[in-house]
Formats: C-alpha cells, sequence, structure tokens
C-alpha cells in the first residue's frame, strides 16, 4: 500500500482471445501482482468504445487498462489496430479534458503471456499510485450532455491543430 493509503482501482478491458487470457494464466500461476484491477472481459480490444473509458474514469476508476492481441495477431483480424488508432485519440481528448492521458494505457499481452501481464499490472498501479486519484476530471456530476458537448469541443481542438 502507498504511503498515503491511496490504492489505485484500475478498470482493465481485456481481448478474451489474449489479454484476458494471459490475466488467467498469471492467477493460475501464482504469479504476484497487486489486486488493484477489476477485470473486463471484452470480445476484442477494437470493440472497446471511448465512451466505456470515459463512463469508467466518471464513476470512480483511477484509470483504464485496455489489453489486447499483438499487432497481426487479432482474432477479428484488425481489431487491435482499430484500438490503437482510438486509445491514440482518446488519449489526446483526454488531455484536452484536463484529464492525464496516462490514465488510459493499451497493452498488448497474448494468451501465454501470464508473466507480462503481472508485470504490466505492477508497473502500472504503481504509475498510477505516482498520479494520485483520478478526481474526477471529466466531471462526474455533470450532465451526460455537457460531457458529451466538452468531448466534442475536445475533439475539434484535437483536430484542428493536429
Amino acid at each position: 500500500m502507498a504511503e498515503n493509503g491511496f490504492e489505485p482501482r484500475i478498470a482493465a478491458l481485456l481481448c478474451r482471445w489474449c489479454a484476458y487470457a494471459g490475466a488467467d494464466l498469471a492467477g493460475t500461476s501464482r504469479l504476484s501482482y497487486p489486486p488493484n484491477m477489476i477485470p473486463i472481459r471484452v470480445p476484442c480490444s477494437g470493440r472497446v468504445e471511448p465512451s466505456w473509458v470515459i463512463e469508467a474514469l466518471n464513476a470512480g476508476a483511477d484509470a483504464v487498462l485496455i489489453g489486447g492481441c499483438h499487432p497481426g495477431d487479432c482474432h477479428y483480424v484488425s481489431g487491435n489496430y482499430k484500438a490503437r488508432r482510438r486509445v491514440a485519440l482518446l488519449r489526446r481528448v483526454l488531455g484536452e479534458l484536463g484529464v492525464d492521458p496516462a490514465r488510459v494505457r493499451l497493452e498488448w499481452v497474448s494468451a501465454s503471456e501470464g508473466a507480462k501481464f503481472a508485470r504490466v499490472m505492477r508497473d502500472y498501479v504503481e504509475e498510477i499510485r505516482a498520479l494520485g486519484p483520478h478526481e474526477g476530471g471529466l466531471g462526474s456530476s455533470t450532465a451526460p450532455e455537457a460531457v458529451a458537448e466538452s468531448v466534442v469541443e475536445a475533439v475539434e481542438q484535437v483536430v484542428q491543430h493536429g
């Protein structure tokens, strides 16, 4: 536990074919990593909607980890490439909204990489501990319409200024 008592809550959206299986292998292999992750199995990392990440942060998650198959190994051919593009844009939009982009991380973990999954979780928990709690920079009490308007404005800023 951190000196200040803060333990981050990390929502982990994990591809069912690779990253989720990697997390399962880490567990069945009894590899040590912090219990800060809330695993959520998704069909493919390419199916993760940016709105899910925003909802997770607004609902109290301090960070979101998206895990998928390695590039070229997606069971749906190009889902991980789609995830990579979406996460890059989402991180830029979050930055425009005043949220540290490090609160969203994309990792490639195969089903046979339980040790890598455990290492990623240890590293990410430490990184988020150092950032401190997410204070709801997207306005957890803000009306959904206002959040949507802020996101649209941030996307326009990113598109205009590259």
